[in-house]
This record gives structure tokens, C-alpha cells and sequence, in this order.
């Protein structure tokens, strides 16, 4: 008689279903609050990316690395709010800085004075950023960079790159009904020869060249020196801006991945950590450019925004760069996060189970795979893997996206690393027949 085979997705499917039957169990609260939501908002959802089978975890409150949901579990926080969590969910001197400017009052309909120490600091910490507007969000960052590029140029194009993501309406992970419809040239992310050639064959047409430095949302894939010098120059040959989205990628050097590669971008976007866990965006570069929005000009272009300068954000972003997110804490906090990639991606070696963590400094992606990754076409998809990853570290205590993110904040302590790395080699051990 033949022995009995196990078909491994069949394996796979049989664990994450007994996974999620655990997960219905241990949050009750959390499903009944879902299901509640979801009669006022489509899915019970206002927040596509916080979406995850069977339903997402509720929370009641976070402090420092920690969070805390509706059914009362604890967990270590490794998402870090998509990177927005630098500072983590309660740093004293952000706190501080917030009661104040409560206290103070909001919404002034003027000048505040937080919001040029804020602009000042910036500045300050990027030399390709002569001056600097802000915005709410990465999304209207890159909307107002990209506008700013074709009122200069005149011209229509945009190019962008295969698992771009820029925003809500600028995504570029396969086609998104939703996108603001500039003409755009797709571009393969990491690939020299085929971006000058795109760059050089639309050139008439093309008003700016926008890319991140690292694909974030895509799996933490990081661009090559070579590639993204390729983009400056080619851009700068086509006589298009040259647009370098920082929005994720600005926290992993004092002066971002342009400060590690050598880079000078005509105009730099900024969002996520820069207001210190409240909403803000900025987007600034070279004065030629962003002098176009000095409102004493005549002429000048129009920008406005009544929560461009809120007093929250800016005092509470002006406080971050100016007390927390020092040289020092951005240089030692991203080698940290170094060392835990490296300590990973030992434990997936050692574990038998295909996987490899990607990424910069304290920005890490986990792939169901060994194979090399440089674009978002190499990576596999392993849904159901994923899935099962996902919640059981959940029920071991430990929160990340369900796409394998981590974005870690400087709230962490060494031994958080330690019971990440532990949990997940226990997972790995337990369903090691499946996922292997």
C-alpha cells in the first residue's frame, strides 16, 4: 500500500482555519465591535490596510511599545502604525508637547508658533530642502510635489514604478480605479537600462520622475545606488523633477536614504512619523521650485490647507525632531533594526522554512522565500502563509501587519527583539511540515 501523502496547501489551509477558529475565540469583544462597525462603515472598515481575515483586533488603549485590546490582551508592537510610530504610543517629551499645545488652544486660523521651528528643524536635517510646505498626509505630500512638477515643466507625465505606492490615489501595485488620473509611465523598480530608456523616450511629455528609495508597502525592497542615481541624472538629462518619496524611507538615516546614497532630489515628500503619531505630510526641495508658493509673490501658486499648520501636529513634530529623533537615536535606532534582520534571517536558516527578511535599518519585510527580490514581481504571494504567520504571533503577543511589516519604534527594548525572535521560532517549529 502506498503511504499516505499530505498535499502542503491542503496542510497549510487546515492550520490557518484552526488558527482562526482560536482567533474567533480569544476576541469576542473585538467581533462584536466589527460587526458593529460594519453596519455604519463599508466592511466596518475606514482604513483599508488595517483589514485583515477574520476580522481585526479592537484596541482600547497603547503605551510605550505596548497595546492593548478590547478583550484585554497585551501585545508588543512591531507594526509601529505603519512606520508612523516612531516615537511609539506614549513618549513623554511628545506627550508633553501636545498637553501644551491642547492647553494653548487649537485651531487659530493663523500662524503658529510651532510651525517654523518645525520647518526649521527639517530643513535642517535634509540639505536638498531649501524650503519646505506642509500638508496631512504622504498622500497630499506627493499630490502637491507632483503638481508642482508639472506647473514648472508645462508637461502632463508622471513616471512611476511597478509596486509604487505614493498615497490613497497614487498607487501603483497593479491597476487602482481609484488612482487620480495622471498619464503615467510605469517603470520596473530597480531596473537601470529600462528606466533611462523610458525616461529618454518620453522626455517631451514627462514633468517628473517619482520614486521611493525603498518600495514600503511592497515588502521593504530596497533600490539600488546605482538605480536611483540612474533616476536623478535621467531626470535631470530630460530636464523632469526629480521627486525622491521620503514618506516611509526619511526615518532611516538623520538625513533619509538621500543622506545614505548621496542623493540631491529636486523635491522630497515626507509623512507617517514626522508628526509624531498625529496627521502631517511635507513636501520641499530646491527654492527655484518651491518659491513658486511664496503667497507676496504675484504670480505665486496657490496652496492652501486649514490643517496644513494644526498646532497638535506641529508642536508635537517640532518636539519629535527637535528632543527625540536626534542624529544619534536615528543612526543607533536603525542599527538596531539591522541587527535584528540579520538575527532573522539566521533563525529562517537555521529553521528549515523558506524565508528571508528584506529592508533598511529599522523598515523589515518578511517573505515566504529564499529567492533574491528586487522588485515587486519576484516576490510570492504565499497568502495562507502569511495568514497563519500573522495570527499566531498575534496569539503568542506580538503585532505586525499581515503583509509580514515591521516598522519599529524606538520604544522597543532589546529584550522585545528577543521575545519577537523567540515566538517566531516557536511558530516556525510547530508548523514546520506545512509551511516548510
Amino acid at each position: 500500500m502506498n503511504p499516505t501523502v499530505t498535499n502542503p496547501a491542503t496542510g497549510v489551509q487546515a492550520a490557518l482555519s484552526a488558527a482562526e477558529d482560536q482567533y474567533r475565540n480569544a476576541n469576542p469583544t473585538s467581533l462584536e465591535r466589527h460587526v458593529r462597525a460594519a453596519a455604519s462603515m463599508p466592511g466596518g472598515n475606514t482604513r483599508t490596510a488595517l483589514h485583515y481575515s477574520p476580522f481585526p483586533l479592537t484596541f482600547s488603549h497603547g503605551d510605550a511599545q505596548h497595546l492593548v485590546d478590547l478583550d484585554g490582551h497585551e501585545y508588543v508592537d512591531f507594526l509601529g502604525e505603519y512606520s508612523a510610530g516612531l516615537y511609539g504610543h506614549s513618549h513623554p517629551a511628545i506627550m508633553a508637547a501636545a498637553r501644551a499645545a491642547l492647553d494653548a488652544g487649537i485651531a487659530y486660523g493663523g500662524p503658529n508658533r510651532h510651525e517654523a521651528e518645525f520647518a526649521e528643524l527639517l530643513c535642517g536635517r535634509f540639505p536638498s530642502v531649501d524650503l519646505v510646505r506642509f500638508v496631512n498626509s504622504g498622500t497630499e505630500a506627493n499630490l502637491m510635489a507632483i503638481a508642482t512638477a508639472r506647473a514648472r515643466t508645462g508637461r502632463s507625465h508622471i513616471m512611476v514604478f511597478d509596486g509604487g505606492y505614493h498615497g490613497g490615489v497614487l498607487s501603483y501595485r497593479g491597476a487602482s480605479p481609484v488612482n487620480v488620473p495622471y498619464p503615467v509611465v510605469i517603470g520596473t523598480y530597480n531596473d537601470v537600462e529600462g528606466s533611462l530608456e523610458l525616461i529618454d523616450r518620453h522626455r517631451d511629455d514627462l514633468a517628473a520622475v517619482i520614486v521611493e528609495p525603498m518600495l514600503g508597502g511592497a515588502g521593504a525592497i530596497p533600490g539600488t545606488a546605482e538605480f536611483l542615481h540612474a533616476l536623478q541624472s535621467g531626470s535631470a538629462d530630460a530636464g523632469a523633477v526629480f521627486i525622491l518619496d521620503e514618506v516611509m524611507t526619511s526615518r532611516l538615516a538623520p538625513g533619509g536614504l538621500q543622506e545614505v546614497h548621496g542623493l540631491t532630489p529636486d523635491l522630497t515628500t515626507f509623512g507617517k512619523y514626522l508628526g509624531a503619531g498625529f496627521g502631517c505630510g511635507a513636501f520641499g526641495g530646491a527654492r527655484s521650485l518651491m518659491a513658486m508658493y511664496d503667497p507676496s509673490r504675484s504670480g505665486g501658486l496657490s496652496h492652501p490647507g486649514t490643517f496644513n499648520n494644526n498646532t497638535l501636529t506641529m508642536a508635537a513634530g517640532a518636539a519629535g525632531l527637535r528632543e527625540v529623533w536626534t542624529p544619534e537615536v536615528a543612526y543607533e535606532h536603525n542599527r538596531n533594526g539591522d541587527r535584528l534582520r540579520d538575527r532573522l534571517n539566521a533563525l529562517f536558516m537555521k529553521s528549515g522554512v523558506a524565508l528571508q527578511a528584506t529592508g533598511i535599518g529599522s523598515l523589515i519585510g518578511i517573505h515566504f522565500q529564499r529567492t533574491p527580490i528586487s522588485t515587486v514581481a519576484d516576490i510570492e504571494p504565499a497568502v495562507a502563509k502569511r495568514a497563519l504567520l500573522h495570527l499566531e504571533m498575534i496569539a503568542r503577543g506580538y503585532y505586525f501587519a499581515r503583509r509580514g511589516y515591521l516598522a519599529l519604534s524606538v520604544a522597543l527594548e532589546p529584550s522585545d527583539h528577543d521575545g519577537f525572535l523567540a515566538a517566531l521560532e516557536d511558530v516556525l517549529s510547530v508548523h514546520r511540515e506545512v509551511l516548510a
